[in-house]
Order: structure tokens, then C-alpha cells, then sequence
């Protein structure tokens, strides 16, 4: 089963790649809508789409600006506010392919983790639920101070500023396989700029913030051995969140939880949370 794909336009007049994978099923149960994670690209997530295409939902993911087939400097994004207008056409461009008639879920990973839980705190209300792996609402380590620094005079003066994200890919999973295949895909990328930067740093802080006023079904689940994003933070999020969240550290649990050994529980438990808040 392969993805359909479809493009849309943002409002600043990019064009945006996206990938859609139906359910063979004839009574399909809903429709999940996926953000990744920085530096990488939605067709990393094909087995995933295939695995809820069995189960009876269809899956719909883009490549973030700077990201994948999409358009844009690499790694860099204007403002948050962008990246919000962003994952809303997204919503309605892939309902179209998907129909609006269904269940809607929202999933995100890593950066996407912290775009969709900053997405949900703002009161969007047509998705059932969501599912957050990973999320960067802090790193495992502070970022240096200097490179900090640096960033905040850079995103004044030249917010296109270029940093290498000093990814340790090593970190990703405990899989030999999946990391040399992340390391040959030539649609990923170790870039992020000043703006860009300094905007997941204060949406990590706005999260945490707002937390008490999350709202939604969510599934929040965070290695327990994750290097690179905080589980510590995650698991603040959930307890100031309260009854709505479901919290699951996995135990030894690297970074990409979808792509570790043990992969395929973390997926059937999405399925598993999928199907109790569609019946």
C-alpha cells in the first residue's frame, strides 16, 4: 500500500508536500493527522501509515516547511504563528483527501510533539483527540548558553541565521538499521536557525505553562532512555494537564519510540488508545 500525495499552498506561498494513506476498509474508524519531527520528513512514517491503514485509519502527514519535499530554507520557520497557519491547512487540505465526516485525531513527534500540544492549547476544536511522542518541550540537556545567546542577538539581526542541531543520531534508536537509514535519507537535514530555534524554546515554555488548561484525550508517551527531548518535562506536562492526559513512560525507550526495538507495541498502543476513544 503506498501513499497518495497532494501539495498545498501556505499563506506566505510555499508550496507544502503531503502524504496520505487510506484504510482498505470499508467502514474506516477515523482519521489521524501527522506532524514530524525536526530535521526529517513524513516518509519516515510510511510503516506507521500502513499499520493504521490495517487497522481501519487513515493517516495524513506533510513535510513541514524547510523540511522534505516541501519548500522553504531548511530549518527555519518566520514565527511560530507560521507554523500553526501551517498545520491548519494542513487539517483541511488532507480532510478533503480523507473526508470530514470521521473521527479526527492529531498526532505529533518531537518537534511536531511540541507544535501539536502549542496547536491543541489553543482552544482548536474539531480533533478528538491527540497523540504526542517524544515532544520537545525541553532538551535531555540544556542547550549551551553561548549557542543560546548567540541565537537571540542572530534572530534580531539575521533570523535566517543557519546552526547545525548537533543531533546525536546514535540517540534516535536503539536500532543500527534505522539510524544508518536515517543518516543516507538525503531528505533529511541537521539545520535549524536562530528564529527557529529561540520560537521551540519559548513554545517548550508556553506548553508547560498553559498545561493546566489542556483539554483533549491525549496520549503522551516518552522513552524512559530518550537523550535527546526531555521525559522529565513530559511527565510535568501530564500531571499539570490532569484527568485528559494519559502519560506512558516506556521503559528503556530511546528517542523515535515508532522506530526502537519494541516498535511495535508502541504502535499497537496507539491503536489500542485510537480505538477506545472512537467506540
Amino acid at each position: 500500500m503506498n501513499p497518495t500525495s497532494f501539495t498545498f499552498t501556505s499563506k506566505d506561498g510555499l508550496s507544502l508536500f503531503g502524504r496520505a494513506w487510506i484504510s482498505p476498509s470499508s467502514q474506516p474508524k477515523g482519521t489521524v493527522h501527522l506532524v514530524h519531527g525536526l530535521g526529517e520528513h513524513s516518509g519516515r512514517y510510511d510503516h506507521i501509515g500502513k499499520a493504521l491503514a490495517k487497522a481501519g485509519y487513515h493517516l495524513a502527514s506533510f513535510d513541514l516547511r524547510g523540511h522534505g519535499l516541501s519548500e522553504g530554507p531548511r530549518g527555519h520557520t518566520p514565527g511560530l504563528s507560521y507554523l500553526m497557519d501551517d498545520i491548519r491547512l494542513f487539517l483541511d487540505e488532507s480532510s478533503k483527501h480523507l473526508g470530514n465526516s470521521l473521527p479526527k485525531f492529531i498526532y505529533g513527534h518531537s518537534l511536531g510533539g511540541i507544535l501539536v500540544l502549542n496547536f491543541g492549547l489553543q482552544k482548536n476544536s474539531e480533533f478528538l483527540g491527540a497523540i504526542v511522542t517524544s515532544p520537545w518541550i525541553k532538551t535531555t540537556e540544556p542547550p549551551p548558553s553561548v549557542k543560546v545567546a548567540l541565537a537571540k542577538f542572530m534572530a534580531n539581526v539575521a533570523p535566517g541565521f543557519t546552526l547545525k542541531t548537533g543531533l546525536k543520531t546514535d540517540a534516535l534508536s536503539r536500532n543500527a538499521t534505522v539510524v544508518k537509514a536515517y543518516r543516507d535519507d538525503v531528505y533529511n537535514h541537521d539545520y535549524i536557525t536562530a528564529r527557529m530555534g529561540l520560537d521551540i524554546l519559548e513554545s517548550g515554555r508556553m506548553a508547560l505553562e498553559k498545561a493546566n488548561t489542556w483539554e483533549k484525550p491525549l496520549l503522551l508517551i516518552h522513552g524512559a532512555a530518550d537523550q535527546i527531548t526531555s521525559s522529565i518535562a513530559s511527565k510535568e506536562f501530564a500531571e499539570k494537564a490532569g484527568d485528559p492526559v494519559e502519560f506512558v513512560l516506556w521503559n528503556e525507550g530511546y528517542h523515535e519510540l515508532h522506530n526502537d526495538f519494541g516498535s511495535e507495541q508502541v504502535i499497537s498502543k496507539m491503536i489500542h488508545w485510537l480505538d477506545k476513544k472512537v467506540n
